[in-house]
């Protein structure tokens, strides 16, 4: 669990590191360039530590030096907030693809409610397009503060929300699948 944070800290760090500094200094350009070069100096420390960097970390690089520096040319905040609402898009779009979440499940799991995984893959997609959809609306506003707090509190919270349903979910169908399998086991028996 801790790599798991782990890793979204280091994919949202130019996001978190905007936030902060702006919680700061309540400035917007300073706030942005911050985050541009938290952004670029994070990519320079992976590649002097030898770590392999994907797609997504390039594709992050892009949207981040795009949409900061259209923020720091316009003085407009909006750019940079429209950021989470791509990488929820390109997230969702990803969730779309059938058993996506397959590789991500215990063996018992899988075994046992492979369909109820399929369709969990398809919610989760559909909430990845929603908090895109939502940061979009908030972002359109120009306020940053509110925006701070929708993808800081709400659309993490959603997410945390949404694995702790699934997790208590299939959990609960498992169990009661494999329990009434085993009363069926006895009574066949005897």
């Amino acid at each position: 669990m801790t790599s798991v944070f782990a890793r979204l800290g280091s994919d949202f760090l130019s996001s978190i590191v905007f936030l902060i500094i702006y919680a700061a200094t309540d400035n917007v350009v300073i706030a942005t360039a911050v985050g541009i070069v938290a952004a670029i100096a994070q990519v320079i420390y992976a590649h002097v530590r030898g770590k392999p960097l994907g797609f997504m970390t390039y594709a992050s690089l892009a949207l981040v030096i795009v949409l900061g520096s259209a923020t720091l040319l316009t003085k407009d905040p909006r750019f940079v907030m429209f950021k989470p609402s791509i990488a929820h898009f390109a997230i969702g779009v990803v969730m779309l693809k059938r058993g996506w979440m397959l590789r991500y499940m215990p063996p018992i799991v899988v075994e046992n409610i492979p369909r109820l995984i399929t369709a969990a893959g398809y919610a989760w997609a559909a909430l990845m397009f929603a908090l895109g959809l939502g940061n979009i609306a908030i972002a359109m506003t120009g306020d940053v503060k509110l925006w701070a707090l929708y993808v800081s509190v709400i659309a993490l919270g959603a997410k945390i929300a949404a694995f702790a349903i699934q997790y208590v979910t299939f959990r609960l169908i498992v169990t009661r699948k494999l329990r009434g399998e085993a009363a069926a086991a006895r009574s066949a028996a005897t």
